[in-house]
């Protein structure tokens, strides 16, 4: 089996593993993409840095050798979220290890570079244990699971010595998993409409007598979301090399054209219980739509400098779009046992995010590779609607990273992410703190 052979072989194989929750970083978005531009600080738009390029600046992919490359990378995520209220034992997220792999192939033919690529593209998410205040005395887990991937197929070409230009389409699916309680209350809060004997049942105030509500749709597994959605995605970049040491670079990435996530037409539920009653008094199963979750536009550019021929600084600025597709979770339960619907809004409104990326990196010798970033963001939820299920509020990170050449075709970069923790009170009074560790490998092979 030749090289580019077992690229298409592992591609549907790290397309399934990658479908596991991406906890939050900028927003819901990674800090940086392969360990490379990880490494310093996310920064990506105007330097060769491998087939990550793909997800960030496909432009890039024109600025590097040659030969055909192969990455295969695993990132390590380590987020800690804990909730807490006053008077009760904090709640920690158990959701505190998850792996991502990658992977990305390309070649050059002439001027023109090509090849085919899997990333995970951003998510979110926590797990909390039955017996904590989170679950309402339910006595189940309360969790979410949101995680988006692209299958990317990158074009770029080389205008000229000095200009590169490129693009990408994006075969796109997302995935999302949600046990969620809370109380008759703030369950009715969120509901917009209803039609049919379940939407006459709870206008009637059916839940009125129970303690707890819960709304569920999970399938128990790492890999993949109850509610599950296709769509497409494209990205446009390009890079100028102003002189010998110095290139400028911008990229912008269309918000995402996904369907709505739909689960199966009776694994959702949607429950109430009465002072800890062990059951229900108001039961229901049905579909959950989640209507027109959607991807952020992203605006990036950027530039790099080599003051020396083993140093380069680099630095990028990108704003996320977050404020367009993050004013709310709406979602619609179809019931399969009483008939009738009830749409829900979870709201959000986020704002848009900026995001600096400095980085530097020096090398130490012909095979040693040495890099340090800072990656600073604002955090782009209020207060207000921040959700304990959802908190996508890391600001900044301080990342490192090193790259090993050993040999002519191959190499070891690996990449060290700290994102120091962070505290909200959220509307309703929860304090949320989330930091993170993280870690990205990658191996690559040029031939």
């Amino acid at each position: 089996m030749t090289i580019s052979k077992k690229v298409f072989a592992l591609t549907p194989l790290c397309a399934l593993l990658a479908a596991g929750s991406v906890h939050a970083t900028n927003g819901m978005l990674m800090e940086g993409y392969g360990p490379i531009s990880t490494g310093l600080g996310g920064a990506s738009q105007a330097f060769d840095h491998g087939t990550a390029a793909m997800a960030q600046n496909p432009a890039t992919l024109a600025l590097g050798s040659a030969e055909a490359r192969l990455d295969i990378a695993l990132g390590l995520l380590g987020p800690k979220v804990t909730s807490s209220v006053p008077g009760m034992p904090e709640a920690q997220s158990g959701g505190t290890a998850y792996t991502m792999p990658a992977v990305g192939y390309t070649r050059r033919s002439g001027a023109l570079t090509y090849g085919l690529g899997m990333f995970a593209q951003g998510g979110m998410g926590t797990e909390y244990a039955a017996n904590s205040f989170m679950a309402m005395g339910s006595g189940d887990p309360v969790r979410s699971e949101l995680s988006v991937g692209n299958l990317i197929i990158p074009l770029a070409y080389q205008v000229n010595p000095n200009v590169t230009v490129g693009a990408t389409l994006d075969y796109m699916w997302s995935g999302l998993d949600m046990q969620m309680a809370a109380t008759p209350m703030q369950l009715g809060s969120m509901v917009t409409g209803g039609t049919g004997q379940l939407g006459g049942a709870i206008g009637a105030g059916a839940l009125n007598s129970a303690t707890w509500a819960r709304l569920n749709f999970t399938d128990d597994n790492k890999f993949t979301g109850a509610a599950k959605a296709t769509g497409w995605g494209a990205k446009f970049g390009g890079t100028v090399k102003v002189n010998q040491d110095v290139t400028l670079g911008a990229s912008y990435r269309l918000k995402s054209a996904l369907d709505d996530m739909k689960t199966s037409a009776s694994s959702a539920s949607m429950t109430a219980n009465p002072g800890g009653a062990s059951t229900a008094t108001f039961t229901d199963a049905g579909r959950i739509t989640v209507i027109n979750f959607q991807m952020p536009a992203v605006l990036a550019v950027g530039g790099s400098w080599q003051v020396q021929p083993n140093l380069m600084l680099v630095a990028d600025i990108k704003s996320i779009a977050w404020a367009e597709v993050m004013k709310g979770f709406k979602m619609r339960f179809d019931s399969a046992v009483m008939g009738g619907s009830v749409s829900f809004e979870l709201p959000q409104n986020w704002k848009d995010q900026t995001v600096l990326s400095l980085g530097l990196a020096w090398k130490a010798n012909e095979q040693l590779t040495l890099r340090a970033g800072l990656n600073l963001a604002d955090n782009p939820i209020p207060d207000a609607t921040v959700n304990p299920l959802f908190p996508a509020t890391v600001k900044n990170h301080a990342t490192l990273g090193l790259g090993y050449q050993a040999s002519p075709t191959d190499a070891l970069n690996a990449a060290l992410t700290i994102a120091p923790s962070t505290s909200v009170t959220s509307g309703t009074g929860v304090t949320i703190a989330h930091g993170q560790t993280n870690l990205q490998l990658m191996y690559t092979h040029r031939f």
